[in-house]
Parts: C-alpha cells; sequence; structure tokens
C-alpha cells in the first residue's frame, strides 16, 4: 500500500474526530448554549448536510484542478472551519460553521478516496478504502473519546481546538508526504462523469449506503444521553464507552477489509444484518448499563465490518467517473448521518424516549438491507461491464469487471 494513502488515513483521523465527537458533547453544549438536546443534535446533523451538498459540488468544481494542491486548500479551510467553531459566541454561528468545516471535510473525501483508488491494483480498491475509513475508526477510538473528555473537564471548546491542532498535523503531512498527482492526459469532462447516474446500480449504492449508516448514526447520536439517562452511568463512562465504540470500528473496518474485494455483497448484506439485530437488541435491553456498553462496541464492529465494502461498490459500478464516484459515496453516508439524527430527534421529540431511537435505527437497517438484497439480484442479471478508474496517465489500473469484482 502507498505511503501516501496512509498519510490520507491519519488525515481522515482529523476529520473524522469533527464529524462524530459531537455525540459525546450533545449535553454540554446544549447547556452552554441554552438549546435542547435534539437542537444540539441538529449540529451533527447541519455537517452531514454540507457533506452531502459539499461533495459533488467540490467535486465538480475541482475536477480539472491538481489533486495535491486540492487536498492542502480543503485540509486548510477545514481546520479554519474548527477555529471558527471553538470561538463561535451563538448556536447559529456554531451551526454556520459546521457546515464550512463539512463542505472541505466533503472534498477532502472525494478527492482523496479517487486518489487513494488509482493508487491501487483493482482487487485493492477495499483495502485501500479500509486504509482511509480506518483514520475514521482511529478517530471514534481516540479522538471522539477524548472529545468527550475534554468537553468533561475543559467544556466543549476545548475539543474543537484540539482539532483545529489535528488538522495542522494532517496539513503538515500532505504537503511532506503527498506526491504531486499528474493530471490525466484526457481532461475529465463533466458530462461524461455525470452519465454514472443513468444506471439503477449507482442508485441501489447511495439507497443502502444511505440507510445502513443512517440506522447506526439514529442511535449512534443520542449514544451518551441514553448511557446516563436509560442505562444509569455516570456522564464520566461515557468517553469510555464512546472509545469502545471506536474500538469496535477499527476492529470492523480490519474485517471487512480483508474480505470485501473477495466477498462484497456477503460483508454487505451480513455487516448491515447485524447492525439491525444488535440496534433490536439495544433498544430493548438499553436501561441494562452492561448490556447497553457491550452492544455500543457491536454495533461500532457491524457498521464499520460494511463500510469497505459500501465504498468499493461504488466504484466498481461508477469506476468510470471515479471522483464523482467518491464524492457520491461521501454524500449518500452523509445523507444518512443527516437522516438518521434527524430522525432519532423527531422520535425524542415525540416522546418515544432516547431508547427508541435504536428502534428508528433498525428499521433503516432493514431497508437498506432489502436494497442490498435487490442490488445482488439485479447485478447477477447484468452481463459483465468492465469500467475502468483513470485519474492520472501514470495510474491507470486495469479494466474491473462489475459483477466479477462484487462476490
Amino acid at each position: 500500500m502507498p505511503v501516501a494513502v496512509y498519510v490520507l488515513g491519519l488525515s481522515v483521523f482529523a476529520l473524522g474526530t469533527s464529524e462524530f465527537m459531537l455525540s459525546g458533547l450533545l449535553p454540554p453544549i446544549a447547556d452552554d448554549l441554552d438549546v435542547t438536546i435534539p437542537q444540539a443534535g441538529l449540529l451533527i446533523s447541519a455537517f452531514a448536510v454540507g457533506m452531502v451538498v459539499g461533495a459533488p459540488l467540490l467535486a465538480v468544481a475541482t475536477l480539472r484542478l491538481p489533486r495535491r494542491t486540492t487536498l492542502i486548500a480543503l485540509i486548510s479551510l477545514f481546520g479554519l472551519g474548527q477555529v471558527a467553531g471553538a470561538l463561535a459566541p451563538t448556536y447559529e454561528l456554531l451551526f454556520a460553521s459546521r457546515i464550512v468545516a463539512a463542505l472541505a471535510c466533503a472534498g477532502f473525501w472525494a478527492v482523496g478516496a479517487a486518489v487513494a483508488v488509482a493508487m491501487v491494483p483493482v482487487d485493492a480498491r477495499a483495502r485501500a478504502m479500509a486504509v482511509m475509513i480506518g483514520g475514521l475508526s482511529i478517530a471514534n477510538v481516540l479522538g471522539v473519546p477524548a472529545g468527550a473528555f475534554l468537553g468533561e473537564h475543559l467544556g466543549w471548546r476545548a475539543a474543537f481546538w484540539a482539532v483545529g491542532a489535528a488538522s495542522a498535523v494532517a496539513l503538515a503531512g500532505i504537503v511532506a508526504l503527498i506526491p504531486r498527482i499528474p493530471l490525466p492526459e484526457q481532461r475529465p469532462r463533466l458530462a461524461r462523469e455525470l452519465r454514472i447516474y443513468r444506471d439503477r446500480q449507482v442508485w441501489l449504492a447511495i439507497g443502502v449506503t444511505a440507510l445502513a449508516a443512517g440506522g447506526v448514526f439514529c442511535a449512534f447520536s443520542y449514544l451518551a444521553p441514553l448511557l446516563t439517562d436509560v442505562a444509569g452511568l455516570d456522564s464520566t463512562w461515557v468517553p469510555w464507552v464512546l472509545g469502545l465504540f471506536g474500538i469496535g470500528a477499527l476492529v470492523g473496518t480490519t474485517l471487512g477489509g480483508r474480505v470485501a474485494d473477495a466477498h462484497l455483497f456477503g460483508v454487505m448484506l451480513w455487516g448491515i444484518t447485524a447492525s439491525t439485530v444488535f440496534l433490536v437488541l439495544l433498544a430493548l435491553v438499553a436501561p441494562a448499563a452492561i448490556a447497553a456498553v457491550a452492544l455500543s462496541f457491536l454495533i461500532g464492529v457491524s457498521a464499520f465490518f460494511t463500510a469497505p465494502a459500501l465504498n468499493a461498490r461504488m466504484f466498481n459500478v461508477a469506476g468510470a467517473a471515479p471522483t464523482l464516484a467518491g464524492a457520491t459515496t461521501t454524500a449518500a453516508f452523509n445523507l444518512g448521518n443527516t437522516g438518521g439524527p434527524w430522525l432519532g430527534g423527531t422520535v425524542i421529540d415525540a416522546g418515544a424516549g432516547f431508547a427508541a431511537t435504536a428502534w428508528a435505527g433498525a428499521v433503516m437497517t432493514v431497508t437498506a438491507l432489502g436494497l442490498a438484497a435487490l442490488a445482488l439480484r439485479l447485478d447477477r442479471r447484468t452481463p459483465h461491464r468492465p469500467t475502468r478508474v483513470v485519474t492520472s496517465s501514470a495510474d491507470a489500473p486495469a479494466p474491473v469487471e462489475r459483477s466479477a469484482a462484487a462476490h
């Protein structure tokens, strides 16, 4: 695996920490800014909305720009967004800073994923994406619990300052270690890349990804109040449980990345099924603290076990448009990260309680499972159609056959 792929994974650590750390900071943010916990939860949705909108827009805007320069600009903008969040005096300004940071994060993901996939052979795509997703896993193991710890002892703003510092470290790594990626001899054309949206398999991949992610984050976004108000744990336990979720995410990413290239649909179907089962169990046994803690770990395993396959699937069905494929995957994940917290907040506002977010999440993952089964059925009926991922003349991998690569 090229060292540049690991640099991208380390950069994603900063991005992922910012994206997910609010799950452990909702109570102090709500108290400080005088808003309800569901309103504070909308900050998670705000970031996700910025990712949904920003991924395709920035992918299009930077289509013909040098990849390395684009990554440097985006990680810099992301860091400035963290500083703005740390200084925000009102809920509205914090909300706006989250959207700005999310736009930069989305663009980085879209460009970084295309670069990572182009630098490895076709049969190593899922492993390359697992390295990047591993940055998210490490963020959940270290970054999110550290953010919750800082929020508990130094105030929630300290967590934003810490992510800003991590962004500066990521910027230094990109400048020092990411090579200049040559532009392709044939300039990318937007009209050609947009043709991927004519393929129903692309839309099925979007639906599966959005619903699978949304189901998990419907519950995860409100895990802190669930642990304290339902399971009865002291707030000092929250960072440790979030860290346990992150360890599960790291385990899941490692396992999924190893087997997804050879058994893509198997990983998708079994992973989403496991997430559904664990969410239902969490809804049923949330008042039992030990069970809630154990299920937090297992949900982390199942959700991130599925993630490399979901990423690789999009590049398999939309490989002729690598930048938009990466952007579309990013947007799909964050459609789920938008809809999940929103649905969870709606359930809470309706008086169903924090544990009911797990029931709502299970409904989303069951729907994702149905769409994945439909995609498999259609894939088996579709003749092999080779697609090629090319971001530069020097990085042109061999064709990948959709059906062959997907099983």
